[in-house]
């Protein structure tokens, strides 16, 4: 028995051991927040009468004035594309009130003096969640003139813009909470999240997260510096997925000219940041230069050269660590939708992960089940695993991450504790949109969508020890992508 209890103890010290050396092995040198670790927890106690609702979680109150939120897609089209609501006088976000109350010292009620009053923008946000019963939100605060107004929200920093995301899709509620914060352990930087429960004109809407949005800011966001003038001397975000309203932030780079993106599928690259109102004719063209140049010594036969190839244009260890997580959890619209890189001045392009919310055997076909790999087949990938050392590196850093955040045990007990802190909330979640078990079943086939939230939970549990066990037997067969019987025509 002792010798259990010591084999026991000796594999714990080696985990903590290990996150600690990928804690470490991070350049950010901030800690990140994990909400269920550090905030109020469901079982404080409160001393209200109950006459309310009492959460342990954030509250957001907002208040459109009776009037609907915009952004909903109608019935009508035009030029083949979708259209969506707008206000009453054709605006594309309403200006409401919000009210949030985030003091992690007490309980939250609806009546309650709140921590943060703002004027704000909103409408509905998402590409095909816009469709879902559960809305996601696109949140913009101002001042009374309508400028932008940055303010800190539950414990994250100062901006204007977030992200109010309702999971439907996801009836686990914490992929893209679990996914985020795991990532932000892992890469630079990955968004900040906080589980909140909101309410409209006072009726109660359900389980939310708080969301940075990929821009610029200051002590959070990307790292990416202001716009200065019309030349490079500026950071910048990108983004590749169905491309932007306005024309002008949308690029014709080498991938998409040369149809190595969908043309046909209207998958393009557009500039996320600066915006539209900072963004020149001048400075797009630098950009859409910059980034086709990198793409063209990515597709050229220096693609691994010293002087010429990729290690000149990108952070290599961002793009590993964005393989690994998005092939990790089979989240198989990264590298073609919801895919975003950032450049800093005079520094290199890194990537950002965004949108979990599929991820996890919770994609609608069945190529997210975990037997086989994806992403080195996607864009800037295709010719990253062409090379033998990107490969290695892929391998050796799996097997580290294997030894800590991705290992069966933080996994397992991230997702026990994380449902643990959310306590009633989830159930007062199901009491407006339990239905979907029924409803919505979009899994194909059929037998996959999960019958209850139990279900749905021990559904990501399963897919995370299949998936792992899998990678562990077969991330070496990566390496056939850069043997050179592969890869006769791009060597010297």
């Amino acid at each position: 028995m002792k010798y259990k209890v010591l084999g026991l103890c000796l594999s714990l010290l080696l985990f903590c051991g290990a996150l600690a050396i990928t804690a470490l092995d991070r350049d950010n040198g901030d800690a990140r927040i994990h909400q269920h670790l550090t905030a109020r927890q469901p079982d404080a106690g409160c001393s209200c009468s109950g006459s309310e609702l009492c959460t342990h979680l954030p509250l957001v109150l907002i208040d459109t004035g009776g009037q609907p939120i915009p952004g909903e897609p109608t019935d009508q089209s035009y030029d083949g594309e979708t259209t969506f609501t707008t206000t009453a006088t054709g605006e594309s976000m309403l200006a409401v009130s919000v009210a949030v109350l985030e003091d992690e010292s007490q309980n939250h009620h609806p009546s309650d003096e709140p921590d943060l009053e703002s004027p704000a923008l909103i409408r509905v946000r998402g590409n095909s969640s816009r469709y879902f019963d559960k809305k996601s939100y696109l949140l913009r605060f101002t001042e009374e003139d309508g400028s932008y107004a940055d303010h800190p929200v539950m414990g994250m920093a100062s901006h204007y813009e977030w992200a109010l995301y309702g999971p439907y899709l996801d009836k686990s509620l914490i992929r893209n909470y679990m996914w985020y914060n795991i990532a932000g352990e892992i890469m630079d930087y990955a968004p900040n999240v906080r589980f909140c429960e909101v309410l409209i004109n006072g009726e109660y809407q359900g389980l939310y997260l708080m969301v940075e949005t990929i821009t610029n800011g200051e002590d959070c966001r990307v790292n990416v510096s202001e716009p200065i003038d019309n030349t490079l001397s500026t950071g910048y975000v990108l983004r590749l997925d169905r491309g932007s309203a306005t024309e002008r932030n949308n690029l014709n780079n080498f991938t998409y000219y040369t149809y190595r993106i969908g043309q046909l599928h209207s998958i393009l690259v557009n500039i996320a940041y600066p915006r539209s109102g900072s963004l020149t004719q001048e400075l797009a063209d630098a950009i859409e230069q910059e980034l086709s140049d990198f793409e063209k010594s990515l597709y050229s036969y220096d693609y691994d050269s010293q002087f010429y190839g990729y290690e000149t244009w990108i952070d290599v260890q961002s793009f590993v660590d964005y393989f690994i997580l998005n092939e990790f959890t089979c989240n198989y619209d990264a590298g073609t939708l919801s895919t975003y890189l950032y450049k800093d001045i005079r520094g290199k392009y890194k990537m950002c992960i965004w949108d979990f919310n599929s991820a996890c055997e919770n994609y609608n076909h069945l190529t997210t089940q975990p037997h086989h790999f994806e992403i080195q087949n996607t864009i800037w990938y295709y010719m990253l695993t062409k090379d033998d050392a990107f490969v290695e590196r892929i391998i050796d850093r799996y097997h580290q991450l294997r030894e800590s955040w991705l290992s069966d045990a933080y996994l397992q007990n991230y997702i026990d504790e994380t449902i643990a802190y959310l306590g009633g909330a989830i159930d007062r979640n199901f009491q407006v949109w339990g239905y979907s078990f029924e409803s919505y079943r979009p899994l194909q086939p059929e037998g996959r969508n999960p019958d209850s939230y139990e279900e749905a939970v021990e559904q990501l549990k399963d897919f995370c020890i299949q998936r792992g066990a899998w990678m562990d037997e077969h991330i070496d067969t990566l390496r056939q992508y850069s043997h050179p019987s592969k890869n006769k025509k791009f060597n010297h």
